[in-house]
């Protein structure tokens, strides 16, 4: 009887500075201390080299975004994927000409770049102004093919839609991962969605039948904003889910963490097979997802 093809993954979470050497720094030091506990895939929280700008409307804070090639956070973790043979998703603000995306880019066990996935939902609210630097992602959901898994990567905002986790799955994904920055509603510090973000991903991992690995970032930022200061205190809570949607690893709200779990991926394979929610798909039924308002498709 075979072994199975056994991955183990990893969900990071620690607090930012507003420093790129030393956000940079403590994503490799715990880089390493998830890989001592032997994981594959290792994933890094959204936008960890400095703090969540978002919370205001600045245009010096373009100066954050750099291009995809030659960008230094890219290069330096593309080492140290190759050091250790681990895959690592590694987010970054991206400017491309004079477009601008929250992006991140995919490194195999080997070091090799497999290219970038630009985030293609966009929110705009109080504390999360993120339409103000980026465009909307271009380059449709994807999967990556790396040595141990093939792997679909969206980001944060997208992972309150079930469409885009199920795209990913569609083509091949076997394992779901999500980079986060979410915490507290500076507009009214009474609403808290820690316990509705983890439902809403942990429903994709179970709809879907594949794992799930969610990070998020902890501690308090204060931003300048130019309405005076904007303050989000990030809730963590980063975690990792089964292919029933069940948590099998998860963190606190103030604790920097590299949680681990192992899966075999042709275990849940054949189980995600067997449950028989792609053999009963209607995509002829679905035609009214191509629309905004239930009517008119979207061109």
């Amino acid at each position: 009887m075979e072994k199975g093809r056994k991955v183990v993954v990893s969900a990071l979470q620690f607090a930012c500075t507003d420093d790129v050497s030393t956000n940079v720094a403590t994503a490799e030091r715990l880089v390493r201390a998830a890989h001592k506990q032997g994981a594959n895939l290792v994933l890094i929280q959204e936008l960890f080299e400095g703090y969540y700008f978002c919370q205001a409307q600045r245009e010096d804070f373009f100066q954050r975004a750099k291009p995809y090639k030659g960008h230094p956070t890219i290069m330096r973790m593309q080492e140290l994927a190759k050091e250790l043979g681990v895959v690592i998703p590694v987010s970054f603000f991206e400017e491309a000409n004079n477009a601008h995306y929250n992006s991140i880019a995919i490194i195999d066990a080997d070091g090799t770049d497999l290219g970038i996935y630009r985030k293609s939902h966009i929110p705009d609210g109080p504390g999360y102004e993120e339409k103000f630097y980026f465009n909307l992602g271009d380059t449709g959901f994807k999967v990556f093919q790396t040595k141990y898994a093939k792997i679909g990567v969206a980001i944060c905002w997208d992972q309150w839609f079930p469409e885009a986790a199920r795209a990913m799955v569609l083509q091949g994904a076997e394992i779901l991962f999500y980079p986060t920055a979410i915490g507290s509603e500076p507009h009214d510090q009474s609403i808290d969605s820690r316990d509705h973000w983890k439902r809403v991903m942990q429903g994709h991992a179970g709809a879907n039948l594949v794992p799930l690995v969610a990070s998020n970032r902890i501690g308090k930022e204060i931003i300048e904003t130019e309405h005076g200061k904007s303050e989000i205190t990030f809730y963590g809570n980063s975690f990792i889910a089964g292919p029933t949607g069940e948590i099998v690893s998860a963190a606190d709200d103030k604790e920097e963490a590299a949680l681990i779990a192992e899966f075999d991926l042709d275990k849940i394979k054949s189980m995600r097979h067997c449950w028989g929610v792609f053999r009963d798909r209607r995509p002829d039924l679905y035609k009214v997802l191509l629309t905004l308002d239930g009517n008119n498709p979207v061109l």
